[in-house]
């Protein structure tokens, strides 16, 4: 009996004395070891303890001591005053129970949000330009990170659903999963100002702005009104109830009217199908840019290959790149793999089984609802090899056979899911920004647009509502900078009408907007991904804008931006702010990218010539000059810049329709 008593004192002790995993008090997840809280500031915490409970909150770069009590619902709150950058400091919370964090730095801290390319990591399924070298030189003890899991809610939530482990010290073990963007600009701020930063990550790839704003604002705007109200008014049980029978009727539709069933048989799949009278498309690439423009639907592919002798009956690895947005793949008429979601790899099991000497036959069931769709990606990565082994791939890319089996803009648009759905309209912010707020931040980075492609115009008045609805829930008109679109799809001969140009306007015109800054990236996209690979200059263009707006650095920011023009004869003479240095063309003696218009509204390229920190344009096929655009399209050729390096913004003087 003594022993056992023995035992179970040290085991009682051990436990009161080792662990804060017992103590009452719940913080809310924003709060853990290793997190950095704003400088100079009165920094919000906050938690759950027993309703009634007094709360005591210690510091220790001051030693100072809070003290709150717990309210009916158990809820409390405390602003903690931050001393100057600095650290590592420790916060002590006790309710009679303590809980202690550890290793707390003070600095700068900066939320970094918007869809895919800010989400975009630097390994996984982004690899931004020389990820293996950045990830292997991320050692920056002064730069914490926190990933903020993806969810929605119809309502404001109090906490996050979850987070990715918490605060994170960047070294190459965290980094290589966390926003590039983001890493790029928090990197260049520590470099720059030799102070901790903390950056916290809440994006979510092919979302649209107004799930990103609360819906109180995004009442005030008629075209959301209904929606908010409906998301508000019915449960996310319910709204999904509803859903799966509507989806069910949709879905029905679509499969009795696919041409590649016949009886909910795959038929475009079988080996011996007559595919003759196919068309043909070379992959790797986005299908826009290999003939079927502004299309949205259901596409079948199709490629005949030779299996060797020596692969009979063994596994295969079967990798198709990536895939916008959702498969079903077969192998001889065999389904082997279903993915949805345009940001996953797709690479399947061909099992041996089914592996037979002679020609094989891969299809591929290709679903695109907007945007880019098809089948692209690197060509190293569409291959067909041998699980096992050092036997060579059989390369995938080159010549396809397609047909096209339904066309989803002629149809009845597929109902949403309410389950996980973020393209909805408030949901993101209640479950991804609500509960970060009132966190002390200094600012807000944002890369988001292609979403709103569509509805560009607007954008114009949805972009700068959330972004003021952010400050007034925060309580304060922080700093907000942002990314014009990058260049993307097919480069077009003539100028053009496009979407694109359409939205890099509106973002343009939000800079009216006080305390914001955009970093221009129309020279560092790609035409075959939306998810162009080199994010370190947006990083540091970006932080260019925090720099120079928040932080006071006299330096150079951004590239020219067209402030007026005057009609002189027939040539029209552009002026700009931000010239730094002056004017300059870059790798090439002419400047490109120039466009006018006469009275008939059709453009043409002009010769464009500098004329200090004016642009004069004309064309002798314009006798009457009263328009004049800049870059106006979605991959446009354009070589302007200021001495400092930083590319014009694309601009128009119209404003036709």
């Amino acid at each position: 009996m003594k022993q056992l008593f023995l035992i179970f004192s040290v085991i009682t002790a051990f436990s009161i004395f080792t662990s804060p995993l017992y103590a009452k008090i719940t913080l809310s997840k924003l709060f853990t070891d290793n997190m950095v809280m704003q400088q100079k500031t009165e920094a919000p915490v906050w938690g759950i303890a027993d309703p009634g409970k007094t709360v005591t909150i210690v510091t220790s770069w001051d030693q100072k001591t809070y003290t709150t009590t717990a309210g009916n619902n158990g809820n409390w709150q405390v602003k903690v005053i931050t001393p100057e950058a600095g650290g590592p400091y420790n916060i002590s919370f006790s309710d009679g129970k303590k809980l202690t964090l550890k290793n707390i730095l003070i600095g700068e801290v900066w939320i970094c949000s918007g869809q895919s390319n800010m989400e975009m990591p630097l390994a996984g399924w982004g690899m931004v330009n020389n990820y293996k070298n950045e990830i292997a030189d991320a050692n920056y003890s002064q730069i914490r990170l926190l990933h903020v899991e993806q969810a929605t809610s119809n309502l404001p939530l109090d906490d996050l659903k979850a987070t990715r482990g918490g605060w994170q010290v960047c070294t190459p073990e965290t980094i290589e999963n966390f926003s590039s963007v983001a890493y790029f600009f928090g990197r260049n701020l520590n470099k720059n100002l030799d102070i901790p930063i903390g950056l916290i990550s809440t994006s979510w790839g092919g979302t649209i702005a107004e799930a990103w704003t609360s819906g109180q604002s995004l009442a005030e705007m008629p075209y959301f009104k209904e929606a908010v109200q409906d998301i508000t008014n019915v449960s996310e049980e319910e709204a999904q109830k509803q859903y799966e029978q509507k989806f069910k009727e949709w879905n029905d539709y679509i499969l009795a009217n696919d041409k590649g069933y016949r009886n909910n048989v795959a038929v475009w799949s079988e080996t011996n199908l007559d595919d003759g009278q196919w068309n043909k498309m070379e992959l790797p690439g986005l299908w826009e840019e290999k003939g079927l423009n502004d299309f949205d639907g259901i596409v079948w592919f199709r490629k005949a290959i030779e299996i060797p002798d020596q692969w009979a009956k063994k596994d295969l690895t079967l990798k198709l790149a990536m895939i916008d947005d959702n498969d079903i793949t077969y192998f001889n008429g065999i389904k082997i793999g279903e993915t949805n979601g345009y940001n996953h790899k797709r690479i399947y099991k061909i099992p041996g089984k089914l592996v037979k000497p002679g020609k094989a036959v891969i299809t591929i069931r290709v679903t695109d609802t907007g945007g880019g769709g098809g089948i692209h990606g690197e060509t190293a990565d569409l291959s067909v090899a041998p699980s096992t082994g050092k036997e060579s791939a059989t390369s995938l890319a080159g010549t396809w056979k397609y047909q096209v089996a339904i066309d989803l803009k002629k149809q009845d648009k597929a109902p949403q899911s309410v389950s996980g759905n973020p393209n909805r309209p408030t949901v993101l912010y209640n479950a991804m920004i609500h509960p970060v707020i009132p966190y002390a931040i200094r600012g807000a980075i944002w890369y988001q647009g292609e979403s709103n492609a569509d509805r560009a115009y607007q954008y114009r008045e949805l972009f700068p509502l959330m972004i003021r609805d952010w400050r007034i829930q925060w309580g304060h008109n922080f700093p907000f900078y942002f990314v014009q679109l990058a260049n993307f799809m097919k480069r077009s001969n003539e100028p053009e009408e496009s979407q694109w140009a359409e939205l890099r306007e509106a973002q343009l015109q939000t800079l009216q907007l006080e305390n914001t800054g955009m970093a221009v990236s129309i020279d560092i996209g790609d035409a075959d991904d939306i998810h162009p690979k080199n994010k370190q200059d947006v990083g540091s263009r970006l932080a260019l804008n925090a720099l120079a707006g928040t932080y006071g650095q006299e330096i150079v920011y951004s590239g020219p931006i067209f402030r007026s023009y005057q009609l002189e004869g027939n040539k029209i003479r552009i002026n700009f702010s931000h010239t730094g240095k002056g004017l300059k063309s870059k790798d090439s003696p002419n400047l490109k990218g120039f466009a006018i218009a006469g009275p008939d509204h059709l453009f043409h390229w002009v010769d464009a010539i500098i004329d200090g920190n004016s642009i004069v344009v004309s064309s002798p096929e314009v006798r009457f000059p009263v328009a004049v655009r800049y870059a106006w399209a979605d991959n446009p050729e354009c070589n302007l810049y200021n001495e400092e390096g930083l590319p014009a913004s694309p601009f128009r003087t119209d404003d036709w329709k």
